[in-house]
C-alpha cells in the first residue's frame, strides 16, 4: 500500500433504498462516511463498493489492499440467509478479518461486525429505535476503552434500525448499551482483524435525522412515532431549525438534544480515535 492511505467505503444499500433517501433531500450513506473520513484523515483516498448492485469490489481488489474497510448503514436484514446481497458482504467481511484489515462501522456494521465472528443478530422484541437513542451508557470496559476517550459515560446518539445483536462473538467486548439496545457499541477482535463499531450513527446530524425521518415516514406514522403527517412534519422542522440554529435554548428542551447530539467533537469521537489509535498508528509500523 502506498503512503497515501485508502480506505474501502461499503454502502450494501440497494438502488431502490438509496434513490429514496435521495428523494427525502439526504446523503447517500457512503457520502456521510466520505464526508467524515476526509474530515479527521483530509489526504485519505477511499472507493465505494455497492454490493448490493454489484457483487464484485471497485478493482476486484481484497480486503488487504486497504488501509480499513468502512461499513455504512443499510436496511436489509443480516440474517436473511437466502439474500446474496447479504451473504457476499458477511463474506467480505470474514475476509477482512483474515486479512487484519481494521474495521469502523455503524448500525448495519455493528451487526456486520458481530456475524462475521460468530455472533447473532434478532429482530428486537422492543421494535424500532428511531431517532435518538437516549441514555446509551458505557460499560466497564467502555469507560477505559480508547474508543470512547473524550465521550461522556452517558450520551444520546442519533439512530435507525430493528434488529440488535442477540449474541456476542467470542473476541468482542460490550462497550456502550442502553435500555431499548442492550448492545450499542462493540469491539470486536477477531483472527488478525480488529472491528469496532456502533449500532448508532456518529455520521449522521440533525439535518440528515430529519431527511430519515422524512423518509421513513410511511413506516413511522403506522407505528405510532407520529400521529399524522402533520405531526411528523413539525417534528423534522425543529430538528431543521435547531441544525441552523444550535443554540437554541427553547429548541435543546424540547428535543432533549445537547452538545453530545451537536458537536461534531463529541458525537464523532469513536471514528476519530478510530483514525487516530487503530489507523494511524498501524500505518506508521505500530
Amino acid at each position: 500500500m502506498s503512503s497515501t492511505l485508502g480506505f474501502l467505503i461499503i454502502d450494501g444499500y440497494a438502488k431502490a433504498s438509496r434513490e429514496e433517501l435521495d428523494r427525502a433531500g439526504m446523503k447517500q450513506a457512503w457520502l456521510l462516511y466520505a464526508e467524515m473520513l476526509k474530515k479527521y484523515l483530509p489526504g485519505a483516498e477511499y472507493a465505494v463498493w455497492f454490493p448490493s448492485d454489484d457483487p464484485i469490489p471497485p478493482d476486484g481488489l481484497g480486503p488487504e489492499h486497504y488501509a480499513g474497510i468502512l461499513w455504512t448503514g443499510c436496511n436489509l436484514t443480516i440474517y436473511d440467509s437466502g439474500d446474496a446481497r447479504v451473504t457476499r458482504q458477511i463474506e467480505f467481511a470474514k475476509k477482512s478479518y483474515e486479512a487484519g484489515t481494521c474495521g469502523f462501522g455503524t448500525c448495519w456494521g455493528v451487526q456486520m461486525a458481530a456475524v462475521a465472528a460468530g455472533g447473532e443478530v434478532r429482530a428486537n422484541p422492543r421494535g424500532r429505535e428511531m431517532g435518538l437513542a437516549r441514555k446509551i451508557r458505557l460499560t466497564p470496559a467502555g469507560l477505559g476503552h480508547p474508543m470512547f476517550e473524550g465521550k461522556p459515560a452517558v450520551y444520546g446518539g442519533f439512530i435507525s434500525h430493528l434488529d440488535e445483536i442477540m449474541q456476542l462473538p467470542p473476541g468482542a467486548a460490550l462497550l456502550a448499551s442502553n435500555d431499548f439496545t442492550s448492545v450499542q457499541a462493540i469491539e470486536v477482535k477477531h483472527r488478525k482483524g480488529v472491528f469496532w463499531a456502533t449500532q448508532y450513527h456518529p455520521e449522521y446530524d440533525l439535518h440528515e435525522m430529519a431527511r430519515l425521518i422524512t423518509a421513513r415516514e410511511p413506516k413511522l406514522v403506522p407505528e405510532g412515532f407520529f400521529r399524522d403527517h402533520q405531526d411528523l412534519a413539525q417534528y423534522v422542522e425543529k430538528l431543521e431549525t435547531l441544525h441552523r440554529t444550535p443554540d437554541r435554548k427553547d429548541l435543546r428542551w424540547q428535543l432533549d438534544i445537547d452538545d453530545d447530539v451537536l458537536s461534531d467533537q463529541v458525537r464523532q469521537v469513536e471514528f476519530r480515535n478510530w483514525i487516530n489509535k487503530i489507523v494511524l498508528p498501524r500505518a506508521a509500523g505500530g
